[in-house]
Order: C-alpha cells, then sequence, then structure tokens
C-alpha cells in the first residue's frame, strides 16, 4: 500500500465506483437522461408540432407555449439531477450554487416572456388570442441562454485522480 497518498474516504469511493462495473451513478445517469430527452420531446412538440403533423393554426398559441414551457422544464430537472450527481460525495462550491440559482432564474425569465401576454404584459391583451412575438421570442432565448450559463457553472471541475498501480 503506498502511504504517500492521502486516503480520503470520499475519493476512494468515487475512484472505486468510476473504475468499475458496479457504478452505483449509472441509474441516476439514467434517469437524468432519460428525463431530459422526455423533456426534449415535449419540448419539440410545443416549439415546432407540425414536424409531427398536429399543427393547426397559423400562430404559436397559449397551449404551444405551455407545453413547450412545460418541456423545457423537464429538460432543466433532467440536466440539474445529471449534474448533482456528478457532485455525489463532493461538497459543492459556490460558483455551483449559483449555477443553480441561473438555472432558476432562466427558467422564470423564458416562463414570464412566454407568457407575457397571459400576465398583461404582452403586446396582446389577454381576450385576445396570445400572440407569440418577436420580443417574446428573444425574451425567451434570453432566458434559455441564462440556463445554459447556470448549467456550465454547475458543471463540477475537480482534478480528476489517477489510478495508479501499487507495487508489492
Amino acid at each position: 500500500m503506498n502511504t504517500n497518498q492521502p486516503q480520503d474516504k470520499p475519493d476512494s469511493t468515487y475512484e472505486q465506483s468510476t473504475s468499475g462495473t458496479d457504478d452505483p451513478f449509472t441509474p441516476r445517469i439514467y434517469v437524468s437522461i432519460s428525463v431530459t430527452l422526455i423533456g426534449l420531446l415535449i419540448f419539440v412538440i410545443g416549439a415546432k408540432p407540425n414536424w409531427f403533423g398536429w399543427d393547426r393554426s397559423a400562430v404559436v398559441g397559449f397551449v404551444q407555449i405551455a407545453v413547450f414551457l412545460a418541456g423545457l422544464a423537464i429538460i432543466c430537472l433532467g440536466g440539474y439531477i445529471g449534474l448533482l450527481t456528478l457532485w455525489w460525495g463532493k461538497e459543492r462550491t459556490i460558483v455551483s450554487d449559483i449555477g443553480t440559482k441561473l438555472v432558476g432564474t432562466g427558467y422564470v425569465i423564458s416562463v414570464f416572456a412566454g407568457l407575457a401576454d397571459i400576465f398583461g404584459m404582452g403586446s396582446q391583451s389577454f381576450p385576445q388570442v396570445p400572440y407569440f412575438g418577436p420580443w417574446q421570442a428573444s425574451g425567451v432565448l434570453i432566458g434559455q441562454g441564462i440556463i445554459v450559463l447556470g448549467f456550465l457553472l454547475f458543471i463540477p471541475f475537480y482534478p480528476r485522480k489517477t489510478l495508479h498501480k501499487q507495487d508489492s
């Protein structure tokens, strides 16, 4: 046994779990990927229903906006689960906490921009048909950009330890 390297429990457990086939993180990663892909499918159904032959109107209406925002929420949930799994057994940094807050903030901005007509802040008042115009689309894109920035800040960047063969 090499006595020059400190043996702390979380790092050695992480090294053993990622090097073997019985990885305890695998189910969480599969759940994360599954949830994210389901969210992406719902998002695409809401954003481009004509890709599936379901488009019935010339404008983007309330139902479409609500569906793609629900898909975006599920994508954010799946990404959060996956990145939180990468932090498992490690102490999270302040930067990662800021990243999680930015993901939530970006989603709130996307929802508010997407449903601005419903909230009475858009170009159409509520009794009329909600209109998803260029300003609302820009607001949703800005919110999605903030979500991406939050996920980038949430990625764990810690030095990777290499496994050395021990001299016997």
